[in-house]
């Protein structure tokens, strides 16, 4: 069965138990198949943001430009993959001699992976996906996006307001695109007590990729200092970034 007609028989309802139990199974796979790709990438900084901005679009600009810092500041940059503001970021680590991993996802309109990758694993389903992006990354920045960009930045707010993870840095990038939603949270969201003042500071909203990176690093050094990696094993298929991209 087709990707997009499967998962659309899953979130439909119930199913048969068997066939439960092997969508469980499929999802378990695409797990291990995640973590054996991605354990050994070093600490990364994912980037979200939109497919649909070109190379001659200064959000594209600015995402390079980024990617660039963050890289040389010796961070794996990771994305979704894809084109646009995704590939932006990817060029951009590809410019610092960084190591560029992309989290690819198949879709209907069939997403390729963009060619400025080093690494990347394509899933079948986003909730997978977006787990690998959160997983091994130390830091997050959203540059502009619609629906999905929205969807993983409100995702890590939620995690790192609720403790599921520590507080990483959160960085907002495009002042003028995010105008709208960070006066909905000054504004609307604070006063209603929907959140606390301090839920919304954990957010950076800066056009700066110096001072990004800047406070990305302090954030960051300390969670990096604290995280134990076990050793990589061929027999499993395992490789450093260095010796298998």
């Amino acid at each position: 069965m087709p990707t997009n007609q499967s998962e659309r028989h899953f979130l439909a309802g119930p199913t048969k138990r068997l066939s439960e139990l092997w969508l469980a199974i499929r999802f378990f796979a695409e797990f291990i198949r995640g973590f054996r790709a991605l354990a050994f990438a070093g600490p990364c900084v994912t980037l979200f943001g939109s497919a649909r901005f070109g190379e001659d679009t200064p959000y594209y600009d600015l995402a390079r430009r980024t990617a660039r810092q963050v890289g040389s500041a010796g961070f794996t940059v990771m994305t979704g993959g894809g084109p646009g503001l995704m590939e932006a970021a990817n060029r951009g680590a590809r410019d610092a001699g960084a190591f560029s991993i992309g989290c690819n996802i198949e879709l209907p309109a069939e997403q390729r992976p963009n060619p400025y990758l080093d690494r990347y694993v394509v899933f079948r389903h986003f909730f997978v996906r977006k787990l690998m992006l959160v997983k091994y990354s130390y830091a997050f920045i959203a540059m502009p996006g619609g629906f999905g960009t929205l969807d993983e930045v409100f995702e890590v707010a939620t995690l790192i307001q609720t403790r599921k993870i520590e507080n990483f840095p959160c960085v907002l990038m495009g002042v003028d695109y995010w105008a709208p939603l960070r006066a909905f949270i000054e504004q609307t969201m604070i006063p209603a007590g929907t959140i606390a003042r301090g839920d919304a500071a954990m957010l950076l909203f800066t056009d700066d990729p110096e001072e990004a990176v800047r406070w990305i690093a302090e954030r960051a050094a300390p969670l990096i200092a604290r995280r134990h990696l076990p050793r990589p094993r061929w027999v499993l298929g395992e490789s450093t970034p260095r010796s298998g991209a």
